[in-house]
């Protein structure tokens, strides 16, 4: 198998305090201790994430100078563009901020950049297009900006003033933009993508609306809003852990039972009839709202999120469903060529960075081939599409290298680039690519070692199978929703066997089935997507599995989801 296996060491001292002062199994509070809960109070603010416990808004860097020039354009009425990205974080953010302005008093109109015509964020082209349909006042820009010096500068010059509200790595010198609004300046909320942010701009806002006394601000309530920032957060891939938890526990609660009809009638494209939690948002919503921008322009999901009733929600619904599946058929044409390539000629001892480019490559979906190539060959990879001389393109990267701060060693190969540690996007001459490549490659070279080029499985305990029933499983849940730094509970089992041969399934028989036992305990196991082709261990081994409960006809049972197994020789 593929993983190195990484076990968290036994904490016994903690697990049996805080056994006692929850009433929880040693084994939930190993896996508290390994997502860094190690304090009492964090303990218990983990495992009862509520809103009242969300952090000051006005504790991130900025916030009281963004909150005040807001004010500032209501009292004069001035004009505001929410500029916002095409994704589903800068979608949602949008969404939220034009709801809540208008909601309040103040002119709102919004533009979303055309990924074809004007590039990523506040370039040029897009705010000049802006600035003739709108004629704004004041740039409020959402999910970009953080970089963009020059476009700033430019807008500053007309006496046009521009918020950032971003959570993107800043650039050196940072953009003059009137307020700044991006936790990478301080040491806290970090984890916050740009819907959270919006979120807590518009608690800052209404909070001192309310002590001004403005109308309408006393009956507020901000609660409805969280589904947004539920569909933004889970789609970024930002870390569930600090504000995120919070915003996004309750935001699934309010995403479970809104009554926005553009939801509702996602929900229904979507199929989806059971309860929302993180992987419906993330596998079968946010890439109908993403396909919209990949592939055309993301007014579409922009105007869902904002429709006012059934009849304009469902066919923008059935239209963003087709551009799905359009995305679909065009993505994997693209990554089958990919990585058929990149095999052809892979050699694991010296391709440390992976770059392909190709004429009409379609630049709307490089970002998801990127990261097909990344969980491939587990290397950082760059997809890069165009139509002429400058070709556009998006990365992925693995643990322990900053993309982003490799791409600025980069800058004079470069036209653009933006982004964060784990993913970034960037515009090049195309003659320029092959040496892009190789200064990448000595980069990765000189910063990742031989085991960082193979993938971890952090595993939070080794447990005996008969140590795991139906009631420990669902205690587990307490830890959820799942997601990144709060990853779903990942166990091992030591020299287990076979109750009888495994099984395949599906249609291609791509899955397969165990019955493993301790010799006193027996469950069946799950192996998705092993491929035709995958071994099984043959006698005794060790099984790493994340513990699951499958329900059927009304009966609950345990079921071990395989994620890796060790032959004992």
């Amino acid at each position: 198998m593929k993983f190195r296996w990484s076990i968290a060491p036994s904490q016994p001292l903690f697990t049996a305090k805080i056994a006692v002062e929850q009433k929880a199994s040693p084994l939930l509070a190993q896996c508290l201790w390994n997502r860094g809960i190690s304090e009492p109070e964090q303990v218990d603010r983990f495992l009862g994430p509520r809103l009242k416990n969300l952090a000051d808004p006005f504790l991130i860097p900025n916030m009281q100078i963004a909150v005040e020039r807001l004010l500032l354009a209501r009292e004069k009425n001035q004009s505001i563009v929410i500029f916002g990205d095409y994704d589903v974080d800068g979608v949602s953010s949008t969404a939220l901020l034009t709801e809540f302005l208008r909601a309040l008093g103040w002119r709102i109109d919004f533009y979303l950049p055309n990924r074809f015509d004007e590039g990523y964020g506040l370039s040029q082209d897009a705010v000049e297009n802006c600035l003739k349909k709108f004629k704004p006042e004041l740039f409020l820009a959402v999910d970009c900006g953080s970089t963009a010096v020059a476009t700033i500068g430019w807008l500053s010059e007309r006496q046009i003033d521009v918020i950032v509200l971003d959570h993107h790595q800043v650039s050196d010198p940072a953009p003059n933009a009137v307020a700044l609004v991006n936790p990478q300046l301080g040491a806290n909320y970090r984890e916050l993508c740009s819907v959270g942010l919006a979120f807590k701009l518009a608690h800052a806002v209404l909070k001192r609306a309310r002590e001004l006394g403005l109308p309408g601000t006393a009956e507020y309530d901000l609660r409805p809003m969280l589904d947004f920032v539920a569909l933004g957060t889970i789609a970024d891939i930002v870390p569930l852990n600090g504000e995120n938890r919070i915003l996004v526990t309750c935001g699934l609660e309010r995403l479970n039972c809104t009554e926005r009809p553009g939801l509702i009638a996602l929900k229904s494209v979507a199929q989806i009839e059971n309860a929302l939690g993180p992987r419906e948002v993330g596998f079968q919503l946010a890439p109908r709202l993403n396909a919209a921008g990949r592939l055309e322009t993301a007014e579409d999901a922009l105007n869902l999120l904002l429709a006012r009733d059934l009849a304009e929600a469902e066919p923008i619904a059935q239209r963003l469903d087709s551009c799905n599946r359009e995305r679909q058929k065009i993505e994997r044409g693209i990554t089958e060529e990919v990585i058929g390539a990149i095999k052809a000629r892979f050699n694991p001892e010296t391709d440390f960075f992976l770059i392909e480019g190709q004429l009409l490559w379609h630049i709307g979906v490089v970002g998801i081939v990127a990261s097909r190539v990344m969980h491939e060959f587990y290397r950082p990879a760059i997809i890069l599409g165009g139509e002429g001389a400058e070709w556009r393109g998006s990365g992925r990267s693995i643990e322990g290298f900053d993309l982003a701060a490799a791409l600025r060693k980069c800058d004079d190969l470069l036209l653009r680039h933006g982004g964060h540690a784990m993913a970034a996007g960037l515009s090049i001459d195309s003659e320029k690519v092959d040496a892009l490549r190789c200064r990448l490659n000595e980069i990765a070279r000189t910063t990742l070692t031989a085991e960082q080029l193979k993938p971890v499985l952090r595993i939070d305990a080794e447990i005996s199978l008969s140590d795991l029933n139906l009631e420990r499983v669902e205690e587990l849940e307490r830890l959820e929703p799942h997601g990144p730094a709060n990853p779903s509970v990942q166990l091992v089992a030591r020299k287990v066997s076979h109750q009888r041969p495994p099984q395949r399934m599906g249609k291609e028989n791509q899955h397969a089935k165990f019955h493993v036992t301790d010799g006193k305990q027996t469950f069946e196991a799950v192996w998705w997507n092993c491929g035709k082709d995958a071994s099984f261990p043959k006698v005794m081994f060790d099984l790493a599995f994340a513990p699951q409960i499958n329900e059927y006809n009304g009966n609950r049972r345990v079921q071990l989801k395989v994620l890796d197994w060790h032959a004992i020789e």
